[in-house]
């Protein structure tokens, strides 16, 4: 399974060679490096355990800094097949590949319903006055409480999301620099976990 962690830069748009246009989201893309294995006799399941990006020497713990002062720590299961120091690229990836990616999507704070769920809301005229974006009736006569899981105003966003099928469009490996089309989650900046 290829794997690789990435940062969000930002979307921007790239013609083909017979003058399309995609739109596509800028991505840099590794290096990322092994940091420790894990065996199904000491952990109880199969993967590696990698690191990506740096911090300030005062900012990493001790036991971070044994394993090399990465920003980022992230587990790939089902790898066996890597030694501790290995370096993955974006290399690993080809142009025209689809591949998964995983990340945060943006937080959007507390929402109504028609936002959050699109609620059609009621109607704007017939006596209706303030009455437009609210909900509508929640409960019922019996059992007398609001029915867990009933769609209503909350938190929006913040959620952990995968957009599957991207094609990568172009990569720059001098760079670290990868191009998917379309749009993945997160601001800028948000970290990445891309499979192919």
């Amino acid at each position: 399974m290829k794997f690789i962690l990435a940062k969000k830069i930002e979307m921007s748009q790239i013609f083909d060679d017979v003058g399309k246009i995609h739109p596509v989201t800028w991505l840099e893309a590794g290096p990322i490096f092994v940091t420790q294995p894990k065996t199904k006799e000491k952990d109880g399941y199969i993967a590696v355990q990698i690191g990506f990006g740096s911090k300030k020497d005062k900012r990493a713990k001790k036991p971070q800094k044994k394993l090399g002062n990465y920003r980022y720590f992230r587990e790939a299961r089902d790898v066996s097949d890597l030694n501790v120091g290995d370096k993955i690229t974006v290399e690993t990836f080809k142009e025209g590949e689809k591949v998964n990616i995983s990340g945060i999507t943006k937080g959007k704070g507390f929402q109504g319903v028609v936002k959050r769920h699109g609620f059609k809301g009621g109607r704007r005229t017939h006596g209706q006055k303030h009455s437009e974006r609210e909900p509508g009736s929640i409960g019922a006569v019996w059992p007398q409480r609001v029915l867990k899981g009933k769609r209503m105003a909350g938190r929006m966003g913040g959620d952990r999301i995968t957009v599957k099928n991207l094609k990568v469009i172009k990569i720059i490996p001098d760079r670290n620099m990868m191009a998917v089309e379309g749009a993945v989650p997160g601001n800028r900046g948000t970290l990445l976990e891309v499979r192919g």
